[in-house]
């Protein structure tokens, strides 16, 4: 079974066929058709599981997606998830792994409480991706220059989270995340749906779309879940120490990120953004221009 998850249109998908007629799991991997999304099927699929818990969201992820991780920066809404699956029991081959972004800009708060949750929860595996090639925040200015999320904040964007993440998913044979959005954090998200398909094929899950603020921060207070000492300081969403404020009694739970810029996500949730479409762009060109010189060459030796 394919990896990798795509939607298509209906009239888009083909039919697999073997000698029988029929596929099975037991049977060759080569025999049997990548997982689709059409959609249809997509919007039925939404219909039905947000009326769920995010408990049952989360079992019906675990029996129905293959190469299931969770993507978190450790924010409430992402511990609450991690929660709900410990409680779960499930057996080794079954647990969701971590995928943690360190974009070498976090709080020291949030480091910290990485540290809390990997005792807490000792048996969930958690891969830190790193931007590539350096280690540290001073290895990072000197590659790229200082603040780079001034000077270029697609790039930054590129270098410190996207990449990063499209690494992981191709490193880890990742099919499908879990992710720790929700419709109450505004701008964008507001009509956020459970299951998502992107324009890579990846599925997004949502299992806590239709939870409030204040509904995570009760789960986390009622189970002793650990948080971010941040939050008690008046921040909400946290992000890259450089990009994330307090906010003020009323404003949107994501207003203190990216304060005064038009800006509410960081490239890992948007379309692709246009530095991921100037490098495809290069590629294209570089293809194109090795194309002519090897019709070149052949004129040439005809």
């Amino acid at each position: 079974m394919s990896s990798r998850c795509s939607i298509r249109d209906v009239d888009d998908i083909s039919i697999h066929e073997t000698e029988s007629g029929y596929v099975s799991g037991s049977g060759s991997e080569s025999s049997l058709p990548e997982i689709h999304f059409t959609k249809p099927h997509l919007a039925f699929l939404n219909r039905q599981l947000q009326f769920l818990e995010p408990q049952d969201i989360l079992r019906w992820c675990i029996t129905s997606l293959p190469g299931l991780f969770q993507t978190t920066a450790f924010g409430l809404t992402g511990l609450v998830t991690l929660d709900m699956l410990s409680k779960m029991k499930l057996p080794r081959p079954q647990m969701v792994d971590l995928i943690f972004l360190d974009t070498l800009h976090h709080f020291s708060e949030t480091l910290a409480l990485v540290d809390r949750v990997t005792a807490k929860y000792p048996l969930v595996n958690v891969h830190a991706y790193k931007p590539d090639g350096v280690d540290t925040a001073e290895e990072f200015a000197q590659k790229y220059g200082e603040k780079l999320w001034e000077t270029n904040d697609e790039l930054y964007d590129w270098v410190a989270k996207v990449e990063p993440a499209q690494r992981a998913y191709r490193e880890l044979q990742v099919a499908a995340v879990l992710t720790g959005r929700r419709r109450s954090q505004g701008g964008k998200r507001g009509d956020l749906d459970v299951i998502e398909v992107d324009e890579a094929g990846l599925i997004k899950i949502n299992p806590l779309a239709n939870w409030s603020f204040q509904q995570v921060q009760g789960y986390i207070q009622e189970n002793q879940v650990p948080y971010n000492e941040l939050l008690d300081r008046g921040y909400k969403s946290i992000g890259d120490w450089h990009s994330t404020q307090p906010i003020k009694a009323g404003e949107d739970e994501r207003a203190g990120r990216w304060k005064g810029q038009q800006k509410t996500e960081c490239g890992i949730h948007n379309p692709r953004s246009k530095f991921a479409q100037y490098l495809q762009e290069q590629e294209r060109k570089k293809k194109e221009e090795a194309l002519q010189k090897a019709l070149s060459d052949l004129e040439v030796a005809a």
